[in-house]
């Protein structure tokens, strides 16, 4: 049995659907409210949430294959109960920032969640996504309202991911030998900047989008009711305030791993674009 966590998510609902597609097995799907989910037949729903821990053994009951996204519930409870109830084998979302940005508070949360990992007795993949594609929805109110959008660092190019491609390789992690003790940095195929994206989605919309570069200062603000202070400086120095080599450098990772080249962001605002609409 698979259990996969997070299973309505950007990369947790890709990853139902290629492990249902590929036959891989029993597979049960984590989440909040199983009567209003619809995965495909032979997909197990079970409900359960991060804040009742009764509600982890039930989801785990016969799991041997466990797909958990770092830093989403309180990991190191996750973690344990996973041993408890047997899971052989965990594939864990973590973040590139772990080897680009590691002075930084979110990536020094996400190694200590690698280390619970790996002193668990488990076996595991880690894999260190870099910035979602899925991250340009925050623009999504704005541009269905025909407003501007406004974003800092508007012509840094990093190699944003789709997240279908993080769940391409966590269903081969998951299903194929050869990937247990590994850990992947995942890029897209290219670098593309913030003005890039909005032009991306304004081509598949048919129409402009009007795009403004703003300031570090008036970006944090904006942030910082969501990420808090530390969280947003942490996002500004990732997408632009504190780059380096390290973190612009486009990897090979998915194409080597599930033998398909990387999907560019252009490809995720093209089957996306009803929620730009």
């Amino acid at each position: 049995m698979i259990l996969v966590t997070g299973a309505t998510g950007n990369i947790g609902s890709a990853l139902v659907r290629e492990l249902h597609a590929c036959g891989a097995g029993p597979l049960r799907g984590l989440t909040r409210d199983a009567e209003r989910v619809t995965f495909p037949d032979g997909v197990e729903a079970v409900e359960g949430d991060f804040g009742e821990p009764e509600s982890w053994e039930r989801a785990l009951d016969g799991v041997r294959s466990l797909f958990l996204v770092s830093r989403l519930g309180p990991d190191a409870q996750l973690i344990e109960a996973a041993r408890l109830a047997g899971v052989d084998h965990v594939v864990l979302v973590s973040s590139i920032t772990v080897q680009t940005h590691p002075h930084l508070g979110p990536a020094a949360e996400n190694l200590a969640v690698e280390r619970l990992l790996k002193d668990s007795g488990m076996a595991w993949t880690i894999l260190r996504p870099t910035q979602f594609a899925s991250n340009a929805l925050m623009w999504a109110a704005s541009i269905r309202a025909g407003e501007t959008v406004r974003a800092p660092y508007a012509e840094t190019g990093l190699p944003t991911i789709h997240p279908a491609d993080i769940a391409s390789v966590a269903r081969v992690a998951l299903t194929e030998p050869g990937h247990q003790g590994r850990t992947y940095a995942l890029t897209g195929p290219a670098p593309v900047t913030a003005r890039q994206q909005a032009e991306a989605i304004a081509a598949v919309l048919g129409r402009d989008v009007p795009f403004v570069e703003i300031g570090r200062q008036e970006a944090h603000a904006r942030m910082a009711a969501v990420f808090g202070d530390e969280g947003a400086d942490a996002v500004l120095d990732v997408t632009g305030g504190d780059v380096n080599d390290e973190l612009l450098r486009v990897r090979d990772a998915v194409s080597r791993v599930t033998g398909s080249p990387a999907r560019p962001f252009r490809q995720w605002a093209a089957e996306n674009a009803d929620l730009f609409r």
